[in-house]
């Protein structure tokens, strides 16, 4: 029997200070990636894997955003918009949308990655969070040029540490819970949540080895560029 579904949501608030000028009249997530702005690869990935509701927040040229991606049905999701007056932060930010985003387990990804992941493998994992004590599962990666020492360990039990080994990919599936004593509508980082969870051994872990790049640079957009062309 196929995994329930469960919502996901796209991070795009960010500024992307280190694309610009790019970014000074057109937000990170619509940069073209190929036949795709940079956050479509994400929608049509995550529609293909099942995921209908979707939740993008926003802030920098958010506007352009809602214009440009509408209800969703072109990528085969439905699109809701979580929208900040200023970016508040990963934490923060999914706070502010836990009310889109339901009372069960969700998705995340940030809006400014380009990967192949198979998002059909949180779908699955999604149900087991909380049950085996787990708020968090992170899709970990190998270490790339720009951040050589990592963020976090991947244990034989695919438990996450607090300790540098791999490099957190932006992608994860978490449980509410996570978020309790996060207030919405205010920043907040998601570090020192995932590393308070960590120690209590309630974040959980997979290496992912196929594509996967950070696009914050105009160097890193090119990649991503070449990349899509041989998709």
């Amino acid at each position: 029997m196929a995994a329930p579904a469960c919502p996901a949501m796209v991070l795009a608030a960010g500024r992307g200070e280190r694309m610009r000028p790019l970014t000074d009249t057109t937000p990170k997530p619509l940069l073209q990636v190929g036949a795709e702005p940079l956050i479509g690869w994400h929608l049509r990935r995550l529609a293909a894997a099942g995921v209908r509701r979707v939740v993008v927040n926003h802030a920098h040229l958010g506007a352009q955003i809602e214009a440009r991606l509408g209800d969703g049905a072109a990528w085969g999701v439905q699109l809701a918009y979580s929208a900040e007056p200023r970016a508040l932060e990963t934490a923060g930010g999914i706070a502010t949308a836990l009310p889109l985003l339901g009372e069960g387990p969700f998705m995340v990804v940030n809006g400014d990655v380009y990967t192949d992941y198979p998002f059909a493998r949180l779908l699955a994992r999604a149900p087991q969070l909380d049950a085996d004590g787990v708020l968090a599962h992170l899709v970990l990666v190998a270490n790339p040029e720009h951040n050589p020492k990592g963020d976090f360990a991947l244990d034989a039990d695919g438990r996450v540490h607090d300790a540098p080994g791999l490099t957190f990919s932006g992608i994860g599936v978490y449980h509410p819970a996570l978020f309790a004593d996060t207030p919405a509508h205010a920043p907040a980082k998601l570090a020192p949540l995932l590393r308070a969870a960590m120690a209590r051994g309630q974040v959980s872990g997979e290496c992912w080895d196929g594509q996967w790049l950070d696009v914050g640079t105009p160097a890193r957009l090119d990649d991503a560029r070449a990349l899509a062309a041989g998709a």
